[in-house]
């Protein structure tokens, strides 16, 4: 959902009441590079990063109008290498390393087909070669709703730990005040690809942009490692479950995090990783003309991995940001990792060193 100018100011109006967000450092993150235009609305990145070739990696961006939209995939250079086309409202995506198939295991990317009311499944060959489509026919989802709430839109791909099984998390356009979440099991059997419903989850506020305005989930992120999932409830938080279906406590909401200090809405999650748990969860706030990172700790503080304080708010040049991603892996021309933002009036999507972040965040770390 694309932020409305005059709910900016009213926002910005109420966070100056109710006290300043944490400090922002100035000027505004500026991009290495951007990707080609995309022909219409570009909404989502996702980064597959080559298992032995950084060079060869790749960005998965939607672009997301009705009946002609696509996915298109970019190199590191910002060059367009393949469009994938016509889809119907393709949404969000993300990529999923290691899905077993009759073949052996592959990385793959999930992309939510809105209109069709479905998932569509592509494999991102190892060898960095063209984009391949696993289910031209869709997995369907949302099965038995009507209207919006038959639309999927957020997406985000979780791989368990102890026994390596994915799962796709789905955030439908609209949903009621639980269970607003759809997960599924993806599987591959020699018949083709599989989504089997697991279970729904997940608490929404119903706070719109404005008064009697509906608002929606979008943004979905998993930290594998870890087995949490994020998604951004845009006009109220950001909310934490564990991720795995089989949990004790996966009826249990863990935490909200980022209650105050947005000027826009709560979009696009991602997360930057490091092996020991650390690293950090970075959520957009989406601004006309300069989107905010705002980040997060992933690994928690003194009271607990549920306790993730902002850290602080980064602002960058990209506009009205719905997707963005993180990779920590070092890539060429990004040797502390990459960030990829949507950018939404020029259609495309600008990629940021995250070592340029990571100056700010130690620039305002507390002395120990």
């Amino acid at each position: 959902m694309h932020a409305r100018a005059s709910a900016v100011v009213l926002l910005l109006l109420a966070v100056a009441s109710c006290g300043s967000p944490p400090p922002t450092e100035a000027p505004a993150l500026l991009p290495v590079r951007a990707t080609g235009v995309v022909p219409h609305d570009p909404d989502d990145p996702a980064i597959w990063v080559h298992p032995t070739d950084p060079r060869r990696s790749l960005i998965l961006a939607t672009d997301k109008v009705a009946a002609v939209g696509g996915l298109h995939v970019f190199d590191l250079d910002g060059h367009l290498r393949q469009s994938l086309a016509p889809l119907d409202r393709p949404n969000n995506v993300d990529v999923e390393y290691g899905l077993q198939s009759p073949a052996g295991p592959i990385d793959v990317a999930v992309v939510t087909e809105r209109l069709q009311h479905r998932l569509r499944l592509f494999q991102v060959p190892a060898d960095g070669g063209p984009v391949q489509d696993l289910a031209p026919a869709g997995l369907p989802v949302l099965e038995g709703q009507t209207g919006e709430a038959a639309e999927p839109m957020g997406i985000a791909v979780y791989k368990r730990p102890r026994d390596g099984a994915v799962f796709a998390i789905v955030a439908p356009k609209t949903g009621g005040g639980t269970d607003y979440l759809w997960q599924y099991h993806l599987t591959i059997a020699a018949e083709g690809p599989v989504a089997r419903l697991v279970r729904r989850f997940g608490r929404f506020s119903g706070l719109g942009p404005q008064p009697g305005e509906a608002g929606e989930i979008e943004a979905v992120v998993v930290d594998d490692e870890l087995g949490y999932v994020y998604y951004a409830d845009e006009q109220y938080g950001i909310r934490k479950w564990h991720a795995d279906p089989e949990h004790p406590q996966a009826a249990t909401e863990l935490a909200v995090l980022g209650r105050t200090g947005y000027l826009g809405d709560r979009e696009g999650l991602a997360l930057h990783r490091r092996a020991d748990g650390s690293g950090y969860l970075v959520s957009s706030d989406q601004v006309p003309g300069g989107s905010r990172l705002m980040i997060y700790s992933r690994g928690g503080g003194t009271g607990g991995p549920h306790e993730q304080p902002i850290l602080h708010v980064v602002p960058t040049t990209a506009d009205e940001t719905d997707g963005l991603d993180v990779s920590s892996v070092p890539l060429p021309g990004f040797a502390d990792g990459l960030l990829v933002m949507m950018n939404s009036t020029p259609r495309n999507f600008l990629l940021f060193a995250w070592g340029d972040v990571a100056r700010r965040l130690r620039a305002t770390a507390p002395p120990r």
